[in-house]
């Protein structure tokens, strides 16, 4: 096979990374592992970007963002405005968001990062802002016509410390456009909207 070695490469630097690879605490197996074609055809499809992929490029560009901010399900929104840099990183693989502005008249910066993962076939989402210092992950999916998705994470409660789900809804307009809303219990048991954000693609 003509490009096995250059596959083995990937495998190693794949597993490497992932930790996903147990077999390579054996390197005699791994070996053979990597000269078996079904192998090498499935660690090529979990690194090589697609469709999945492709479906993220409307969150690709500079926005204007209208944050709208709720402390209570009944307690009238904070509204302030940002601006959001998206980007595409390593090769076409993740989106990069980068966004800074304010909330509630104090400076406010985040960045994110949008992924499909071809292997377990979800969608992924990474955020971290100046609001924490935790990292919130959220996996879930697209439905069937790739407008809109609802993400799942769990975080840590700052008052009671104790984990608390989240959902991030994401619903994308022809024009690049696209709105994110962060859901949570806040200080309650019933899910909210907490955070409401409106893009607007202004290039």
């Amino acid at each position: 096979m003509k490009y096995v070695g250059k596959t083995v490469q990937k495998f190693a630097v794949l597993a490497a990374v992932s930790g996903a690879a147990l077999c390579l605490a054996n390197p005699v197996f791994a070996q053979a592992a990597v000269n078996d074609a079904a192998t090498v055809n499935a660690i090529e499809r979990a690194m090589t970007p697609g469709d999945g992929q492709k479906r993220l490029g409307s969150m690709v560009g500079t926005f204007n963002v209208k944050i709208r901010t709720w402390v209570s399900p009944t307690s009238v929104p904070v509204e302030s405005t940002a601006v959001s840099v998206g980007t595409w990183v390593l090769d076409g693989r993740y989106v990069q968001n980068m966004l800074a502005g304010e909330v509630g008249g104090a400076p406010f910066s985040g960045i994110g990062y949008m992924a499909y993962d071809n292997v377990a076939k979800m969608y992924q989402a990474a955020w971290m802002d100046t609001g924490s210092t935790g990292m919130t992950w959220y996996w879930g999916g697209f439905d069937g016509a790739n407008k809109s998705a609802t993400m799942k994470a769990t975080v840590f409660n700052p008052v009671t410390s104790k984990p608390t789900p989240v959902e991030l809804r994401l619903s994308i307009a022809e024009n690049g456009n696209h709105l994110t809303e962060i859901w949570g219990q806040g200080m309650g048991t019933q899910m909210f909207k907490m955070m409401e954000l409106q893009y607007v693609k202004t290039k």
